[in-house]
């Protein structure tokens, strides 16, 4: 059983994946994507899917600091929608606020260059909502 945490942007995707037990979340990869021409990833996504055996997604969801839900949070549901129907995987939408934050911090306390961690930061992202999630359910 593995399953693939989201980080969903207008640009990226930020990937990671449990270990087969459900344990812990690696970052895997970031997805290059383009909202405006309609252009989400799904091939690559779906390439992942099939070749990690993954049963469940859990896609972050942006929720506002006051519980609303906003533009970006909207576009992650419709994305874990658009996941839902073209794999046959339920998609999990899980509270991420602060998570860019939080993972921006850890790589600012690793003293990663800000190049570098441009490159990661969506990846990281992604492996702390998956973590938060897997941590839910021991």
């Amino acid at each position: 059983m593995r399953i693939l945490g989201l980080d969903v942007g207008s640009k990226t995707v930020g990937v990671a994946l449990s270990d087969e037990f459900g344990w812990t979340a690696q970052g895997l990869e970031t997805i290059k994507i383009d909202e405006e021409k309609n252009e989400f990833g799904f091939d690559r996504l779906g390439s992942i899917i099939k070749e990690y055996g993954v049963d469940t997604v859990v896609v972050g969801l942006p929720k506002n600091m006051n519980g609303t839900l906003g533009p970006r949070a909207e576009a992650s549901q419709r994305y874990a929608a658009e996941v839902e129907n073209l794999f046959s995987v339920p998609a999990v939408l899980w509270d991420e606020r602060l998570s860019t934050m939080a993972a921006e911090r850890v790589l600012l306390e690793a003293d990663v260059s800000r190049k570098k961690r441009k490159k990661v930061i969506d990846k990281m992202a992604a492996t702390m909502i998956l973590q938060g999630f897997l941590d839910s359910k021991k």
